[in-house]
């Protein structure tokens, strides 16, 4: 028998993805999360970092203070926004799924997430509210590039360890490692001409960029690290010689060391392109977040297993090539591992959240907590 309330768990998962927060427009489902976590009891501040994302609420602290006083302080994050098309969700339940009308997204990535953590505290707080200090990160603009929790000030989360809840996966998986990712903005500079009249006097800015990225290692390039050229756009008719190429492209590992020689063959790529071809490359190289790893000997990693069996499945270790939020608090010296929260098929129209997926995350919130307690080393 489950210990959560099955269906105050779907109305509250059904109400969140009704509120529209599409990334960037986080004001009403922010004002809404509020309410909510004021009225469980926690002490909820919204920081000042909108003037730095540019989006329409701040990130949520929310502290709910223990009566545990050897447990050791927990928290959790999820994401307030959603990708778009996520305005107007019609969401149904299905037979064994919440479903919408297929016009746009769901949400579940991450209302799902936020569901569980509310239901999961009133559970607690229904069985006797014995626990630790708790507190919740909900972050906007993850989907815009995880803005919100780089824009956070780390010194707001005073946990010793904690959990995303925004993974893919079956609930029980356990991501102990994600990558480390770069950004490279290059603008390619040539020569313009006419190409029929003279083209031998102009200096092809997309030719030089196309040699350059043939030349490039690209994809897969090893069990921990890819690259990718993701947009390409320049020139301006069929008859001038393109003087201007913009290009953005990443690389990602969870090996720093690789990342860092795969971006440096990337941007010498351009460079070189260029000067062979007699043209300027201007590469700019930012790195977007940082790489986590955890072992399974680690207590965020035991933890997390030690609740994932507590709710009756067996736990499995995984690797990811996604960025989340948790590398942003990991990076902060916060140990974090990111938790599947069952969804399926996001950032489409075609998305589901399975319902087994959903009562079985609440139940892992508890679980969790419920094991954090038991941890008597703080850091």
């Amino acid at each position: 028998m489950s210990i959560i309330n099955q269906q105050r768990l779907l109305d509250e998962f059904l109400q969140l993805v009704g509120i529209d927060s599409e990334t960037g427009d986080e004001r009403e489902i922010c004002d809404h999360l509020q309410q909510k976590l004021t009225a469980l009891g926690f002490t909820v501040e919204e920081d000042d970092t909108t003037a730095v994302t540019g989006h329409g609420a701040g990130n949520l602290i929310a502290t709910l203070e223990g009566n545990l006083p050897d447990a050791p302080v927990i928290y959790f994050t999820c994401h307030m926004d959603t990708v778009a098309p996520g305005k107007g969700v019609k969401a149904r339940v299905e037979g064994e799924y919440v479903v919408t009308d297929g016009t746009t997204v769901l949400g579940a990535d991450d209302k799902a997430g936020l569901a569980a953590l509310l239901e999961g505290v009133r559970v607690v707080k229904e069985q006797g509210g014995k626990h630790g200090t708790i507190q919740f990160i909900l972050t906007v603009g993850e989907e815009s590039g995880l803005l919100g929790s780089k824009a956070l000030d780390p010194a707001k989360v005073k946990a010793d360890f904690g959990f995303a809840i925004d993974s893919n996966g079956p609930v029980g998986d356990i991501i102990t490692s994600a990558p480390s990712q770069v950004r490279l903005d290059v603008k390619i500079e040539g020569k313009p001409a006419h190409a029929g009249v003279n083209p031998e006097e102009g200096i092809s800015a997309i030719q030089v960029a196309s040699r350059a990225i043939s030349k490039m290692p690209l994809g897969r390039i090893d069990h921990e690290t890819t690259a990718n050229i993701g947009k390409f756009q320049g020139g301006s008719a069929s008859n001038v010689v393109p003087q201007w190429v913009e290009i953005l492209a990443e690389a990602r590992s969870r090996d720093e060391k690789k990342l860092d020689v795969q971006a440096a063959k990337m941007k010498s790529g351009f460079e070189q392109a260029a000067a062979e071809l007699g043209a300027q490359a201007e590469v700019t190289v930012t790195k977007m977040y940082p790489a986590y790893k955890y072992e399974e000997s680690d207590l965020v990693v035991q933890k997390a297993m030690a609740a994932v069996k507590r709710v009756g499945r067996e736990p499995r270790l995984l690797a990811s090539g996604g960025g989340s939020d948790a590398n942003v608090i990991a990076g902060h010296g916060i140990p974090t591992v990111n938790l599947a929260i069952g969804y399926e098929e996001i950032h489409t129209t075609n998305e589901r959240m399975p319902l087994t997926e959903l009562y079985k995350a609440g139940e892992l919130v508890v679980a969790l907590i419920e094991e954090s307690n038991q941890t008597a080393t703080k850091r």
